[in-house]
């Protein structure tokens, strides 16, 4: 398998996945919005801002400049539930050239990079991307049951109905 193919599928599909959650979760009410719906990071805004910070806070620096920056996981990068989705959106749309940047090689190698503790960590590179975007599925996931507890509409974001889009004529 191609790495640039696969993890371009994978950029793809978490820039479809997001729009699509983003997309739901605007039409929750407010005070849905910030309950505390007993997720792990408590309300569907805590979780958003999660995602916030693990995927293009701490790990897109750690994979694009080699910089470990020091955020706590719950820490709320982004008050604003408008500028979150903004902010999610653009961040998900990152990767995809950062992928295609690097040279196939890169795949095999390490990731080095210094874990929100402060401690020093090296762990091989596409096992930890991989990791990066099942985080945000994840995440994505517990959304979505949190959408369906409060009786909202729910969207569909599994990966193959992304490719199934995909691959009909247009």
């Amino acid at each position: 398998m191609n790495p640039h193919t696969h993890f371009a599928t994978l950029a793809r599909y978490n820039v479809w996945a997001t729009a699509r959650l983003l997309d739901a979760v605007a039409q929750l009410p407010e005070a849905d919005y910030r309950r505390d719906v007993g997720l792990f990071f408590r309300s569907i805004h805590g979780t958003l801002n999660h995602l916030l910070v693990g995927e293009h806070l701490l790990w897109f620096p750690r994979f694009a400049e080699g910089v470990s920056p020091r955020l706590a996981l719950d820490d709320e990068a982004e008050p604003d539930r408008a500028r979150l989705a903004q902010r999610l959106a653009e961040g998900a749309a990152r990767w995809a050239p950062l992928i295609a940047s690097w040279p196939a090689g890169r795949f095999d190698g390490v990731l080095s990079y210094t874990t929100t503790r402060g401690e020093p960590a090296a762990l091989p590179f596409a096992a930890t991307l991989t990791h990066m975007f099942n985080h945000g599925t994840h995440h994505r996931g517990q959304i979505t049951a949190a959408l369906t507890a409060l009786g909202q509409p729910c969207p569909v974001i599994d990966l193959v109905y992304m490719l199934q889009e995909e691959s009909r004529p247009s």
